[in-house]
């Protein structure tokens, strides 16, 4: 049996937990409208939000649709202040219960584990595989297609009801998780979203224990829908394609993205997360430095140089950043 939330109803609900929740939520958002308007009458609201999660009578409201380039067109959608406060209050008392639930080698929106720590197991289990470059290492790279768009409602309310035993958390969750119906009925999960992060995370982390525990792979790693497995035996790489893709469709209601997985080796060049990466060092992908080029020159102030720089200190980028250094140091005449 799976390990139980030990928190209740109450702690989600209470006052001091709904309070807490908006001060994590409005650090940085005061000067918005429609922050300003809730917080004029703060604690008129958070006992309004209270009363109607004591009572059952609260129900997520809709969603403001836009969408942004980042760099490929998303669609975000963003909540009421009343309804992403409230997301606040779950995901404080939910986030640090699932995290212990993760397998160490799942990296995105979790606390200090970023795109960095990510691309350094990556190398990590580079080395290890191909026992210091002597070896042939093998990369099986997969993503998942739609990933926030096919997320199943009810696979998902399934999955937090296994580790959640209070009946009310469950009711809670599945209203916001039954709030957003985007492309169709049942499933996905919107973008814009706190709990979503996590929920997707809980989704996954299905698939996560199948790799390790049923399939054995021991070096994979997670990024949101983003996956490898790195081995030295292509032959079992490749028979483990057919069970990832059954698991995914029958467990989760997920599909392969057929054009995006493959299996090839690390010297030849394995293109995640950004970088190419090869047995010794890594490479910013083409597209992202056409990006960054691109950016800098439409917005060519210090802040903006600074923190590509940033991005460029993950792998082999000095070429690149002298180029980027000379073309602002001429600029600037």
């Amino acid at each position: 049996m799976k390990i139980q939330l030990s928190h209740r109803f109450e702690d989600i609900i209470s006052v001091d937990n709904l309070l807490e929740a908006w001060h994590e939520f409005s650090r940085g958002k005061r000067k918005r409208k429609d922050v300003q308007n809730f917080a004029f009458l703060l604690m008129d609201n958070i006992f309004s939000l209270h009363n109607d999660l004591a009572s059952g009578a609260y129900r997520h409201g809709g969603y403001h649709a836009f969408r942004i380039a980042d760099p490929k067109p998303r669609d975000i959608h963003k909540a009421s202040v009343r309804d992403r406060m409230l997301h606040h209050a779950v995901y404080r008392i939910l986030y640090p219960f699932f995290d212990k639930t993760f397998i160490a080698d799942s990296f995105s929106c979790r606390v200090g584990k970023g795109t960095h720590m990510a691309l350094n197991r990556f190398k990590e289990f580079g080395y290890q595989v191909s026992r210091n470059h002597t070896k042939t290492c093998w990369v099986l790279k997969g993503d998942i297609k739609k990933f926030f768009a096919n997320i199943d409602h009810d696979v998902l309310a399934g999955v937090l009801g296994t580790y959640i035993s209070d009946r009310n958390i469950v009711c809670l969750l599945a209203n916001i998780i039954g709030s957003f119906n985007f492309i169709q009925p049942g499933a996905g999960l919107p973008l814009g979203n706190l709990t979503s992060q996590l929920f997707v995370n809980v989704y996954m982390n299905e698939f996560d224990q199948f790799v390790k525990h049923m399939l054995k792979a021991k070096y994979y790693i997670r990024y949101a829908d983003d996956f490898v497995i790195l081995s030295e035996d292509r032959n079992w790489m490749e028979s483990q394609i057919m069970l990832i893709r059954k698991f995914l469709q029958e467990r989760l209601k997920l599909a392969i993205h057929e054009d995006k997985i493959f299996v090839r080796t690390l010297s030849s060049g394995v293109d995640w997360l950004g970088w190419i990466h090869f047995s010794d060092h890594r490479v910013l992908r083409t597209a992202t430095k056409r990006r960054m080029i691109k950016r800098i020159q439409s917005h060519p102030t210090q802040e903006t140089v600074n923190s590509y720089f940033g991005l460029l200190q993950y792998g082999n980028a000095r070429t690149l950043q002298t180029k980027i250094i000379n073309e602002q140091f001429s600029s600037s005449f």
